[in-house]
């Protein structure tokens, strides 16, 4: 099994900066793409950024030029640093994370996410 765990969500003022960090452990074989979600009350969820195994990296127009992500393989963590952050930003961020198994099965696994409020 693999485990996902988010963290360095909590309550910035808007301008502030955050960064969440997500570390995967377990029985890894592979990760491919890595990626940060969030959804804000009463809305879907919706894709914040993504990063290949390559290190392409993907954005959401909303956070583009604001937020950057990151991973570092050695450490099978994904980062997404958040900076001018603003009101509508506010909500739980999950990290999502494709594993391909030693017999080339993919699957995705998901955290249980963090809260980040954005608030004076």
């Amino acid at each position: 099994q693999v485990q996902v765990v988010e963290s360095g969500g909590g309550l910035v003022q808007p301008g502030g900066s955050l960064r969440l960090s997500c570390a995967v452990s377990g029985s890894i074989f592979r990760i491919n793409a890595m990626g940060w979600y969030r959804q804000a009350p009463g809305k879907e969820r919706e894709a914040v950024a993504i990063i290949g195994s390559g290190s392409i990296t993907n954005y959401a127009d909303s956070v583009k030029g604001r937020f950057t992500i990151s991973r570092d393989n050695a450490k099978n963590t994904v980062y997404l640093q958040m900076n001018s952050l603003k009101p509508e930003d506010t909500a739980v961020y999950y990290c999502s994370v494709q594993h391909i198994s030693s017999t080339n099965y993919m699957s995705s696994y998901w955290g249980k996410g963090t809260l980040v409020t954005v608030s004076s």
